[in-house]
């Protein structure tokens, strides 16, 4: 198990002062600095009208898009009427009737209890989650209805025009309640599809495609980018591919691994990399994490013969498990090194610590830094 270094359990915050009020150190700062990235805006990638987006509002945007197009669509969870926690659904209500994004009471259960039931009625349901980690109670929905519904009638009923949204991953102050990436427990379950977008483009394209998908999915959003993001989005609807990983950055030496938030950390660290190393970084971002695209990831290695895979989740158990093994099966008279996780530590997501608990640019920094001298 993989437990949170002792450098970081033995920081704590000076006694009798509010850290509230208290004006940062420069240690501080620079701690609380270390977690920072800067979003690298991507051009639209279709043609026509676009308009500078940030992430929540090309979520937004796509969900506008479902409404006008699709009379049966539904949009309901804990507060989408007036606009959402962080305003993803905010005017939809108004523009398109109360009875078409509703609230529901807290219970994720039950929002995604009935949402199989719109969803098998024949109706394009879309749960919004408020957080992904409360998307727990609605487990067993998730796993022995949504994913089962086809399969277990033979194909004459299914809820493939369900899918279910949430916020999730660090955003700097969530603690353990506030900042969970659950996407490996989903990716263990067949019949449903788990997407994480990395910027507004990707998030609108990658939504309507899972709203207009005949399986039913979950989405999840990386909080932090809601409000960092900003891209100049397609106005029109526009679908990317499910099930297809992209290669941002093409190299020769080391082959990175990542979605949501973590793409943007990676793209740092091939900077870093080439600056500091002279090493040649591929950088891959899988966005479907449930069926992900073993080929590109695989032909990928097969080139560099060395895997990084990056992500938030705590490292046992996590998809770059999955990843890394699958990799090891195909890959192997191709690999240089051994395949290196860098992801979250096996302990609850901290408060203060977030920045020794998450994959920094430094800490993938130092695994290519291994890689290369393996």
């Amino acid at each position: 198990m993989a437990l949170l270094p002792a450098a970081a359990i033995s920081l704590r915050l000076t006694p009798r002062v509010n850290p509230l009020r208290r004006k940062s150190s420069p240690r501080q700062q620079t701690l609380r600095n270390s977690s920072h990235f800067t979003y690298v805006p991507e051009a639209p990638p279709v043609p026509g009208e676009t308009q500078r987006m940030n992430l929540f509002q090309s979520v937004t945007s796509a969900l506008s898009n479902t409404l006008e197009t699709d009379p049966t669509a539904i949009i309901f969870g804990e507060d989408v009427a007036f606009g959402g926690v962080f305003r993803c659904t905010v005017g939809l209500a108004a523009k398109y009737g109360k009875e078409r994004v509703f609230n529901t009471p807290l219970c994720e259960q039950g929002i995604v209890g009935f949402g199989i039931g719109v969803a098998v009625a024949g109706s394009t349901a879309i749960a919004e989650i408020q957080f992904a980690d409360y998307i727990y109670p609605a487990f067993d929905q998730v796993v022995n209805e949504a994913s089962k519904y086809r399969y277990r009638s033979g194909g004459d009923f299914d809820c493939g025009r369900l899918t279910i949204r949430a916020p999730s991953g660090a955003v700097g102050h969530g603690a353990l309640y506030h900042s969970q990436s659950p996407e490996a427990f989903f990716a263990h379950v067949p019949g449903v599809r788990t997407v994480v977008p990395r910027g507004p483009c990707q998030a609108k394209g990658l939504l309507l495609a899972c709203i207009q998908d005949d399986n039913p999915c979950i989405f999840f959003e990386p909080k932090v980018l809601y409000r960092s993001a900003v891209e100049d989005v397609p106005v029109e609807s526009y679908t990317l591919p499910l099930g297809k990983a992209e290669v941002l950055i093409e190299g020769r030496d080391v082959t990175l691994v990542g979605w949501g938030t973590q793409v943007q950390v990676l793209r740092e660290v091939c900077q870093l990399a080439e600056e500091r190393l002279g090493a040649d970084c591929e950088l891959i971002d899988l966005r479907t994490i449930a069926p992900w695209d073993v080929d590109t990831v695989c032909n990928s290695v097969s080139k560099t013969g060395r895997l990084i895979v990056a992500h938030e989740a705590p490292i046992t158990g996590g998809h770059a498990g999955e990843i890394s093994s699958t990799v090891q099966q195909h890959c192997f008279l191709n690999l240089e090194a051994p395949i290196s996780r860098v992801c979250g530590w096996d302990t609850p997501f901290p408060h203060i610590h977030e920045p020794f608990y998450i994959p920094d640019k430094w800490r993938c920094f130092e695994a290519v830094r291994k890689l290369m001298n393996f």
